[in-house]
């Protein structure tokens, strides 16, 4: 796990000048070691740097950037590859010799032998840059998911890639400009992360599961393209019982591959089912090892998840380390947060995270597995039921919609009228999309907002609708897993996770994110994700049946490390209003009538949303991140 940087420039080497701040501005991604290498030709400069966490051959071996054994390829790569052991294996038995332990070896030879080929035989998650001298072409590549972070910027005759937005403006090295169509639809929708585009102008995050080439010798940058794009039609004639016997025996060894470590390696709980399964798994497959779990609880708020916690816990006989979170607390580590995040993100639950990595750490834990992306991948939070409707009203008829949609409905927390909204949703076009959201209370031209300034500038006073999916008949929620899964809101939670984690230099792995385990999954039938009972992540249940306690697989509910928002928000008003009042430095938000609206907000004068933090965050990040930027381009 780690930070990479990289530069081409076609003339002059300014950037490459710049290698060693970058990495700088990245070293809490890897304290352990850093390494920078810079190689001239007739086509320009190419410069790639690397700091690193040692997770697997804590040796010299791992040193990065990392060359091939004919010379030819040169590596930085970010990420961990599990089943390196077997690749490994297979390589050998191919001719290829090895000189260390590490993964980052095996995926250098896996590369040379296979090129792209070897992607989908990769089950990790990374992010790299391969440096080919023979043919003068730099390849960056990102996993199916988009677990580990990639960004990059180019413009004629030069291109630069990072780990990091702030280290990518430092090898840029000219101030940036937002980007005003993100920050509209940040602060207006809530929508971050969704797009390739960053809140910087320029600057894109590489999407997952594609990779890009650039060719020194032309000059050219190509477009992302897929290496992964899963299959979502029906393919599996496993019955029921026989699919959670296999995706039992599939997620196990997915936990398996990524209990390698050569160093200390806990848990991350939240009570939930699915953090609850992995610290199952983990106790399953090492009976006899310390099991460390780290967990927030909103100690008095009916928000908290202690029971659940525990319950795993003793079920388990793991050690527990748990942090309490005050108001006050997020007040005094905001600025750090907002600035380990790089770009402004959507509640305060992500501070709850950037505890519980704080706490594991302290606790002497380099690596984390955690619960992440099961919802998207196997239909959780709400079951998506507007998608699973269209699906067997093409298949079956209304009844047998309007018939699931009753069941679904009478779980609770739902109701008939969430199950409408979430119908009309997934047939919804742009236009109802709209509708939609102004009976939600979205303003779309907020007084708060310059409007005819951005849309001076191009902005579009609307998000893009991403709710109709096309799909082969009868698979509409397969196709919103595939898009939330690769495309959609876990884009976001995974960017929390990364950055959260390494702001103090631990790994987090997240075991449903394989892209073998989602081909499996893509290819069951519906009905086995979502019951007609309107039971989500059903198949899953089942599979964990006798692994983890019934209590928690018989939930409804979700929590997760979720924050006592209001209450917060309350508590900190006061600072709150000093920080929106210091925000007349962005030219399109109109401060006095920003600070109004938040002090209707805390007064309850309006209805309390996620727009008060976003207010919070977004000036902020304005007052730190950016200015941070805006400097940095001056640096030398």
């Amino acid at each position: 796990m780690c930070g990479i940087a990289g530069t081409w420039t076609q003339d002059g080497n300014r950037a490459t000048q710049r290698m060693g701040g970058a990495l700088e501005r990245m070293r809490r991604r890897g304290p352990d070691d850093r390494g920078t290498e810079s190689f001239p030709g007739a086509w320009g400069t190419v410069e790639l740097g690397q700091t690193r966490l040692s997770v697997i051959d804590l040796s010299a071996g791992g040193h990065q950037p990392m060359h091939s054994e004919d010379g030819r390829y040169v590596m930085v790569f970010n990420g961990e590859i599990y089943n390196y052991v077997e690749l490994r294996a297979e390589l050998t038995r191919a001719g290829r010799r090895f000189q260390t332990q590490s993964d980052s070896e095996v995926l250098l030879a896996a590369w040379a032998h296979w090129g792209l080929k070897a992607l989908p035989r990769l089950e990790g998650m990374f992010a790299f840059a391969v440096w080919d001298k023979h043919s003068a072409k730099l390849t960056c590549v990102r996993d199916a998911f988009g677990i580990k972070p990639l960004l990059f910027r180019c413009s004629e005759g030069r291109f630069v890639f990072a780990s990091e937005l702030v280290a990518l403006m430092h090898l840029w090295g000219s101030p940036p400009q937002l980007n005003a169509q993100r920050v509209y639809d940040y602060l207006v929708f809530g929508d971050y992360d969704s797009k390739p585009e960053s809140f910087i102008e320029g600057v894109q995050h590489l999407p997952p599961g594609t990779w890009l080439e650039v060719d020194l010798v032309g000059g050219k940058t190509t477009v992302p393209e897929a290496w992964w794009k899963p299959s979502i039609d029906e393919k599996s004639k496993l019955t029921f019982a026989d699919a959670s016997a296999e995706l039992r025996e599939r997620f196990l060894s997915s936990v398996r591959l990524q209990l390698r470590s050569d160093v200390l390696l806990g848990a991350a709980l939240s009570g939930g089912i699915d953090s609850s399964a992995v610290v199952c798994a983990m106790r399953n497959l090492n009976p006899g090892a310390d099991l460390h779990t780290f967990s927030f609880v909103a100690s008095g708020s009916a928000v908290s998840e202690a029971q659940w916690i525990d319950q795993v816990n003793t079920h388990v006989a793991a050690k527990a380390h748990i942090v309490h979170v005050e108001a006050a607390e997020l007040s005094q580590d905001l600025d750090d947060l907002i600035q380990s995040q790089g770009e402004p993100f959507g509640s305060t639950s992500i501070y709850a995270q950037y505890r519980v990595f704080k706490l594991a750490r302290s606790s002497g834990m380099t690596v984390t597995l955690d619960g992440q992306g099961a919802d998207e991948l196997l239909a959780g939070y709400l079951g998506y039921p507007g998608q699973r409707f269209r699906s067997l009203v093409e298949t079956e008829g209304l009844a047998a919609g309007l018939g699931f949609l009753a069941e679904w409905s009478r779980v609770p927390g739902r109701g008939a009228l969430r199950g409408v909204r979430a119908v009309l949703s997934a047939y919804a076009g742009p236009h109802l999309q709209s509708a939609l959201g102004r009976v939600s209370g979205v303003e779309r031209h907020p007084q708060w907002l310059d409007m005819g300034m951005l849309k001076a500038v191009g902005v579009v006073p609307r998000l893009t609708s991403s709710a109709v999916q096309s799909a082969p008949i009868g698979r509409h929620l397969m196709a919103e897993l595939r898009r939330a899964s690769t495309t959609g809101g876990l884009q976001a939670l995974l960017r929390h996770g990364d950055r959260n984690s390494m702001r103090f230099s631990v790994e987090s792995r997240v075991p449903f994110l394989s892209h073998q385990l989602a081909e499996f999954v893509f290819s069951l039938p519906e009905s086995f994700l979502i019951s007609r009972q309107g039971e989500t992540k059903s198949v899953f249940r089942a599979a964990m049946r006798g692994l983890v306690p019934d209590a928690i697989l018989d939930r409804q509910d979700k929590i997760g490390f979720a924050t006592p928002e209001l209450d917060w928000m309350k508590a900190l008003a006061p600072q709150a209003r000093i920080w929106l009042r210091e925000g007349s430095a962005v030219p399109f938000v109109k401060t006095a009538e920003m600070l109004a609206c938040f002090d209707d907000m805390m007064n309850g004068r309006r209805r309390f949303t996620w727009q008060a933090w976003r207010w919070i965050n977004f000036v902020r990040w304005h007052q730190t991140v950016f200015t941070d930027m805006s400097r940095s381009a001056d640096d030398d």
